[in-house]
């Protein structure tokens, strides 16, 4: 328990010096804290590497130039969440998305596997169509969905984020959920 407080002091610490006195060395230290996990998040969704580190520091960027209006009544890294969704959400209903799709070049690590190559290309495509579904769904739908498949956050930690009852967050979950898995049957029976 003091290792977790100690980090969150040292993250109070680091984003009072970049709105106090814009310190880049803090904001390094913050932008290295998360970019993992931030990444990972995206890569989860993208499953392209280049693509994944444009939208990872284009969340640090916005993170960055927003964070003077942080007020800490959230978590840091459910704020920084907010942001990496919106990114998201926004990059799936680009034009820039809806173009190039299916111009998606698989990953050296697929091509270095040929008895898998089969098998992830059939996953990558289904998550693909999946992600296609839920393109379409209203943005606070979209939150929920990607913070517990893709950032394995907690109904409790999702609801607390989005100031919203931990039963309105399940219910929106599944809900969508089973629309995705209706579609995607639909789909795959035409």
């Amino acid at each position: 328990m003091e290792v977790v407080e100690g980090v969150m002091n040292q993250e109070k610490k680091w984003i009072k010096a970049i709105q106090k006195r814009s310190s880049e060395e803090a904001a390094d230290q913050l932008v290295r804290a998360y970019y993992k996990e931030i990444y990972a998040f995206v890569y989860k969704q993208t499953y392209d590497p280049e693509l994944a580190k444009d939208l990872t520091q284009e969340i640090f960027v916005s993170m960055l130039r927003s964070i003077y209006r942080y007020d800490g009544r959230s978590s840091f890294r459910t704020w920084l969440y907010k942001i990496a969704n919106s990114r998201i959400i926004d990059y799936y209903r680009s034009r820039s998305y809806k173009e190039n799709k299916h111009a998606t070049i698989p990953s050296e690590e697929i091509l270095e596997e040929p008895e898998n190559f089969t098998v992830t290309i059939e996953k990558k495509e289904e998550a693909r169509e999946m992600l296609d579904i839920l393109a379409r769904f209203d943005a606070p739908y979209q939150q929920i969905v990607r913070q517990k498949i893709y950032a394995e956050r907690t109904f409790a930690e999702i609801a607390a984020g989005m100031d919203l009852p931990e039963s309105t967050v399940k219910s929106k979950y599944y809900a969508v959920v089973k629309r995705i898995r209706k579609e995607l049957k639909g789909e795959r029976n035409e």
